[in-house]
């Protein structure tokens, strides 16, 4: 077998430094919003439900669009699709600093939703085309990866800087530079690639792929947030049948938005349910470690944003380790040991208490970011490698999209799980000197238990304060434990899939054929003739989003 060893040069360095800008900025613009509320709830004064929109909106749409604008960038251009991306980025933040209105932010924050959907996919697809050698383009991947990392943890620490000490319109101008850069800078350094032997668009797949990614993550979210009720479940139903339907339009497509090929090989298969797993307890960690740090610990949130930055050396050093193993360790091995990792992590911060450490959190939650993030790079190579390049984005894109279903269920089901420890305690607990409404209140959450403490001070306010806190570590000890258990089957899983695919990755030309070689012995009675394999990386499973804290 012929590896494909072209070297890339200096010019390809600088245009991966050209491609973090609209990394970094897409998962900024996740958490700046939350800091800025407060100031945009003041000057624009938005009901209940338009502040939710502001939030969601961006999100939702990003989600919803990935499928679609992976492939369209495999037919226009990944360059092209970028820069149009990155135009559109740059005026809805301009446009969305100086709204005047609810609805005017919350069509901006669509626009930016949208235009972000543009710009996820075709980053990691120009990566595999700019480098071509295994090695470097491993590099390449951990950069990526590292410049995503730190653009969700650097957005709340910006957005609470700016808004310290201008107005809330600020947090969005900062995206405004970087993408003129991109723009002016872009044409010149980026290539150019796309499939020219690709059909047309189909709008049907479109629409269904939008409306069951939304329906589900909507409905996901809600009963997260406010639990089960029949509208939310409609929803999750309403959208795995959409789903369905996506499915069987694309096995009758010639040209299908997503060649569900690529499914039957098991290294892009496997990578997949990891990514979905490892955004599982990204999210998962991320929720129990702001709201420990600002409701058990008393943090405000800027305060906590910063003590996040802790862990990042830790992270790296991780990352670069596992580099180093990679060339000498099968990938399969790489990834359980980073999934038993956050295992470990997950372990750590179960042990927190009221009264604990602000490092054993820390610490806990390192262990857990380092560990996916690990899994979630190697896979991320697997993903690239698994398949030839002429429509990468739109798989890869299909992966981000599971990531973002991921995070989902992370809140929704741990989330869940703690919750429930926490409002079993706080029912059989007893509270002298507080009313019975405002204990009913405090039993949902954490966040209410505060509000109502503050508002009952003395004996009877600290006793229901301090057994919400106890209550809340607990929940967190069960949700935690359980994660565990999960990334643990998880690990053992991925080795066991994995075990197969060798220390170095296979040259781009012989990709194809091992392609096909392997869906003909796995599916041969299901196989169509033509089998096209594409892959592109997993992003959003390493996006620690910000939290919002909101009483149930």
């Amino acid at each position: 077998m012929t590896s494909s060893t072209a070297k890339a040069g200096r010019k390809e360095w600088i245009a991966l430094t050209v491609l973090l800008l609209p990394l970094l900025l897409v998962s900024m613009d996740m958490g700046v919003l939350y800091f800025a509320l407060p100031f945009i709830s003041t000057e624009l004064e938005p009901t209940a439900p338009q502040q939710l929109w502001m939030m969601d909106i961006y999100g939702f749409l990003l989600a919803g669009l990935l499928i679609t604008m992976g492939a369209l960038g495999d037919r226009i251009g990944r360059r092209r699709l970028l820069l149009i991306g990155a135009a559109a980025f740059g005026a809805a933040s301009v446009a969305a600093a100086f709204s005047t209105s609810a609805e005017m932010l919350i069509a901006t924050r669509a626009l930016l939703g949208v235009a972000g959907a543009t710009l996820m996919p075709s980053t990691l697809a120009l990566v595999r085309n700019m480098f071509h050698d295994p090695a470097q383009r491993r590099i390449a991947i951990g950069v990526w990866t590292a410049a995503l990392t730190a653009g969700a943890t650097l957005g709340p620490v910006a957005g609470g800087l700016l808004l310290n000490h201008f107005w809330w319109g600020s947090a969005f101008l900062l995206n405004v530079p970087a993408m003129v850069l991109l723009l002016a800078v872009g044409p010149f350094l980026l290539p150019e690639f796309k499939d020219a032997a690709a059909g047309r668009l189909d709008l049907i797949s479109a629409a269904l792929s939008l409306v069951s990614v939304l329906a589900v993550i909507y409905g996901i979210k809600e009963i997260a947030a406010e639990g089960f009720a029949p509208l939310y479940v409609v929803s999750v139903v309403v959208g795995l049948a959409v789903g369905y339907l996506f499915v069987r339009r694309q096995r009758m497509l010639v040209d299908p938005l997503i060649d569900l090929a690529l499914f039957r090989i098991r290294a892009y298969s496997a990578s997949i349910v990891v990514n979905v797993i490892a955004s599982i307890a990204l999210m998962g960690s991320a929720l129990f470690n702001t709201q420990y740090m600002q409701l058990v610990l008393g943090m405000r949130p800027l305060t906590a944003a910063l003590w996040s930055l802790a862990v990042l050396p830790g992270i790296t050093v991780a990352l670069t380790v596992s580099g180093v193993l990679a060339k000498k360790v099968r990938p399969g091995f790489l990834i359980c040991g980073g999934l038993f990792l956050a295992t470990v992590g997950f372990v750590v911060m179960s042990r927190a208490r009221p009264g604990s450490p602000l490092a054993l959190v820390l610490i806990g939650a390192g262990l857990v970011a380092a560990g996916v993030l690990i899994a979630t790079t190697l896979t991320a190579e697997l993903i690239l490698t698994s398949a030839p390049p002429e429509r990468a984005g739109a798989a890869g894109a299909t992966s981000e999209t599971g990531s973002e279903l991921g995070g989902a269920l992370g809140i929704a089901i741990l989330g869940s799980v703690a919750d429930a420890v926490y409002g079993r305690d706080m029912r059989a607990a007893s509270f002298d000197g507080v009313p019975a409404d405002a204990v009913h209140a405090a039993n949902d959450t954490l966040a209410a238990a505060s509000a109502t403490a503050e508002r009952f001070p003395g004996v009877g306010g600290e006793h229901l304060l301090d057994t919400a806190r106890d209550a809340f570590t607990h929940g967190m000890e069960y949700a935690t434990l359980g994660g565990a258990v999960v990334l643990a089957l998880a690990a053992a899983v991925a080795t066991w899939l994995l075990r197969g695919v060798p220390v170095a990755a296979p040259g781009e030309e012989e990709i194809g054929a091992e392609v096909e070689t392997e869906v003909d012995a796995d599916v041969e009675a299901d196989m169509h003739a033509d089998v096209h394999a594409d892959v592109e990386v997993d992003a959003s499973a390493m996006i620690v989003e910000p939290v919002p804290i909101r009483a149930r």
